[in-house]
């Protein structure tokens, strides 16, 4: 038996990197597993992966899944894939929100549509997709949200500062909106703990290299050895989503450290595991 046999699953951002593995990962386990992203076909954006892709890899491996292409950071779309999610195989039982857009721009030169844009998919539409999500949850007394955070949220800390070509890039939107994202899972994790439903939020102990975080050059390629790779991800992502909810809810952590933690892995680094890179503070309470 799989850890989620006949669970719906929706998990947003699949068409490529953590998101399509997270999606191979849950189908392996039984779940029945909604794809979200707005890549449906190859072809259709600059970097390799798409809807069509990841399906197709879970149903030759003997999985089930069916493809939803939708804009997440608007709400219209966030309650079509909800309710595509019920035409297809009925109420959620897991929602996986890991889609993010990043623009690596100093706020000085942040253009205010984009920066509304940024926060729309990476905030905005985790709530959305919560709330819709916690109609199906509540009733029934049982699901899990997870969350996937940033290290970016590790804010940079109070001055004076040295010069850092990073602080200059412009993380400072997408650290904002992770730390945001902590601090709504423990919140949301307290409101809905009476009623069975499980909410944590984790981030990768190390860079996952994906087209992405090649494309801004935070790791040299797929094979960079500093990188996670994105089956620890979705490890991490399964343990939060299928262990009891006492054990996990209201939990801010980081993949490695929550693998190790409930000896799911032997070794492990990274932040939330070296003890100089400790994480963020919504993860030490």
């Amino acid at each position: 038996m799989g850890k989620l046999d006949g669970k719906v699953v929706v998990v947003t951002g699949t068409s490529r990197g953590i998101g399509a593995e997270i999606a191979r990962v849950f189908a392996a386990e039984g779940g029945k597993i909604v794809c979200a992203a707005r890549t449906l076909h190859e072809g259709e954006h600059q970097f390799e992966g798409s809807l069509d892709k990841t399906v197709a890899g879970i149903r030759s491996a003997g999985g089930e899944a069916t493809p939803v292409a939708v804009d997440i950071s608007e709400e219209s779309q966030c309650e079509k894939l909800i309710a595509a999610a019920h035409d297809a195989y009925g109420p959620v039982d897991v929602l996986v929100n890991n889609a993010a857009l990043t623009y690596f721009i100093p706020i000085k030169d942040y253009p205010t549509n984009r920066w509304l844009r940024s926060w729309a998919v990476n905030f905005h539409a985790p709530f959305i997709l919560s709330k819709l999500a916690l109609q199906d949850m509540i009733p029934r007394k049982s699901g899990s949200i997870v969350n996937i955070s940033s290290s970016a949220a590790i804010g940079p800390g109070r001055g004076p500062y040295k010069p850092n070509p990073w602080a200059e890039v412009g993380g400072t939107c997408y650290g904002a909106e992770k730390a945001a994202l902590e601090r709504f899972s423990q919140g949301l994790a307290a409101e809905v703990y009476q009623h069975g439903v499980s909410v944590t939020c984790f981030s990768p102990s190390q860079v996952v290299p994906t087209a992405g975080t090649i494309h801004h050059k935070l790791v040299s390629g797929l094979d960079d050895p500093r990188g996670e790779p994105p089956a620890i991800m979705a490890k991490a992502a399964l343990l939060l989503a299928t262990e009891p909810i006492e054990k996990v809810s209201g939990r801010v952590t980081y993949s490695q450290q929550i693998l190790k933690e409930f000896g799911w892995i032997e070794q492990a680094a990274g932040v939330g595991v070296d003890p100089a890179q400790p994480g963020t503070g919504y993860s030490r309470i």
